[in-house]
């Protein structure tokens, strides 16, 4: 029942999604697996650099399902179906996480504890915002939770060295997925280390095990082997990977004060379930509990190293949540048996019964059950118009002049593998504003990429970059925006040792169609520039305050000659 229930959720989660989150949710996973299968599709610097740091690991996940439409044929007579195809492998995934937080929950507490871990899971708003999604994190979060269900809790105790090779297999195939996985296993493999002394002999098999199964056969085999079958060459991405993300250049998509984690992410992660959460932390440490003080320790290792990291997101630490919904449960269970103590005489209310018997305070169960409707807001009407504009150019019909551009931030819509238009995948038929970092760069907070510069004057990037006519065969643009590779690391450093600039000299012609947020309607001479060029809008979707001051307004599409 607990499978079905939660394969059900996660499956219908992911197919509905109507919102835009986070570009890697495209960029990362289902653009390369495109392009493996179609031939065609977006790949980012992480994937074109000097020194990839993208494995092609979890892109994979999604080529069988890709190949099968091509195959048959599906793809050319039901276009949708490749966006939907892999939300359903996703959600599928995703399911695993509620599943096995049963079974985490039965081993750090008790049966007593299942369900009400189990309903944290269910009802989780971040869950539902992002589990179901083709993110790396997403699946690092089912995988974290499956190794740390066979993890041996009972540390001072002999462990099963089967259990225990099976939490290594888990933990190496996370470490594979995200690298930086590998900081919750440092402390959960040390914890074991430190507290089962006594038992040398299994504690010596144990770093074999590790050894044998996490680097040589999940490491070496599906990381390396891979990798370097896809690029060509030999690459380390797991290393690469963890470099970028320890250097500065990651704060270049963002950064945030040492306390982010505490004072933003954590509470968005549990939302009303904080409070549990806290007071199941407190109880782990009042009554030494050991199996819930090593969860607990995990949970504050982890989020004091991330901590230490300049660039910061929601997403990096969603493997935690489910530690702290187990946390969060064994509040949950102390606070109903305190209140069926003190009433003996009463019994729960009629409607917790009727909840599968949930040992929950009603109260409780309230306050836990006020984020559904944000869970329903974010996946059915937050951010529609950057999803939804992919499904209304996929309907355009195939034309030679047909050409699109998008003034919009990078990456603030999905690509190909939500437009499958192999027409328009022929370089400059459609294109974006590019953001690639400065790799190799010295002087990184004086550096102005392509969207940078667009958004600092819109009408004076159109006025430079764009021809004074349109030409109405509408070619396609000879230099709409950079290709992050080799030549582009050399351009850079020839830029900043001369002009520094930053204009690498882009190159549009005017396209048939224009994609862009309101937002940018409402900058100087932008409105009346493009009513003079022949262009009208033809399209409107999502919300007009959705999104930041550059992608409020909607999503327009604008045409050339409409009346």
């Amino acid at each position: 029942m607990i499978g079905l229930l939660s394969v059900c959720l996660r499956v219908a989660i992911a197919l509905f999604t109507r919102g835009f989150f986070q570009p890697d949710e495209y960029f990362q996973a289902l653009e390369p697996a495109h392009r493996l299968v179609f031939g065609y599709g977006h790949l980012t610097w992480e994937w074109l650099g000097p020194r990839p740091v993208r494995g092609v690991l979890y892109p994979a996940i999604n080529i069988p399902v890709y190949w099968i439409l091509k195959a048959s044929g599906l793809d050319r007579k039901y276009p949708a179906i490749v966006v939907a195809s892999p939300r359903l492998i996703h959600g599928l995934l995703a399911a695993l996480t509620d599943i096995w937080i049963c079974k985490l929950a039965r081993e750090v507490l008790d049966e007593a504890y299942v369900r009400p871990a189990y309903f944290l899971s269910l009802t989780s708003f971040f869950h539902a915002m992002s589990l179901s999604r083709s993110l790396s994190n997403s699946l690092e979060t089912s995988l974290t939770t499956v190794a740390l269900s066979h993890f041996p809790w009972d540390v001072k105790a002999p462990f099963s060295l089967a259990r225990l090779r099976k939490c290594i297999f888990f933990a190496a195939l996370a470490c594979v997925i995200r690298p930086t996985n590998g900081i919750i296993w440092i402390y959960m493999f040390s914890a074991l280390a430190l507290q089962g002394r006594s038992h040398a002999k299994s504690l010596i098999i144990f770093a074999r095990d590790a050894a044998i199964i996490g680097f040589v056969a999940i490491v070496l085999s599906l990381s390396c082997v891979l990798d370097t079958l896809f690029y060509g060459r030999p690459v380390l991405t797991l290393l690469n990977f963890l470099l970028v993300n320890a250097s500065p250049l990651s704060s270049f998509y963002g950064s945030s004060p040492w306390h982010y984690y505490l004072s933003q992410a954590i509470p968005i992660l549990c939302t009303t379930s904080l409070p549990f959460v806290l007071h199941g932390s407190f109880l782990a440490v009042k009554k030494n509990e050991a199996k819930l003080k090593i969860l607990t320790g995990c949970v504050v290792w982890t989020v004091g190293v991330y901590s230490l990291l300049g660039h910061k997101e929601w997403r990096f630490l969603h493997p935690l949540l489910p530690m702290l919904h187990v946390l969060g449960a064994r509040s949950l269970r102390e606070l109903y048996n305190h209140s069926a103590q003190e009433h003996r005489s009463r019994q729960p209310s009629r409607r917790t019964k009727r909840l599968a018997g949930l040992p929950l305070r009603t109260r409780d169960l309230m306050l836990l059950l006020l984020p559904v409707p944000a869970s329903i807001y974010v996946a059915l009407f937050h951010c529609t118009g950057q999803i939804e504009v992919m499904s209304y150019l996929r309907r355009l019909p195939v034309d030679d002049s047909a050409t699109i551009g998008f003034l919009v931030p990078c990456h603030s819509t999905p690509w190909q593998a939500y437009l499958h238009r192999p027409d328009l995948a022929h370089p400059g038929k459609m294109w974006a504003l590019g953001c690639e970092p400065p790799l190799m760069v010295r002087d990184k907070a004086g550096y102005r990429d392509q969207t940078d510069l667009f958004f600092e004057s819109p009408i004076t990037y159109i006025l430079s970059h764009f021809p004074s006519q349109v030409d109405p065969s509408f070619p396609p643009s000879p230099f709409p925006s950079s290709m992050p590779d080799v030549s582009f690391v050399g351009t850079l450093g020839e830029i900043e040792s001369r002009s520094r600039s930053w204009d690498m000299g882009w190159r549009h012609e005017w396209p048939r169609y224009i994609v862009m947020f309101g937002a940018l309607l409402q900058e100087p001479g932008i409105l009346s520039l493009l009513q003079e060029k022949g262009y009208r809008e033809i399209w409107k979707g999502g919300g007009e305050w959705d999104g930041d001051a550059r992608r409020k307004g909607g999503v327009r599409v604008w045409k050339h000659g409409t009346l």
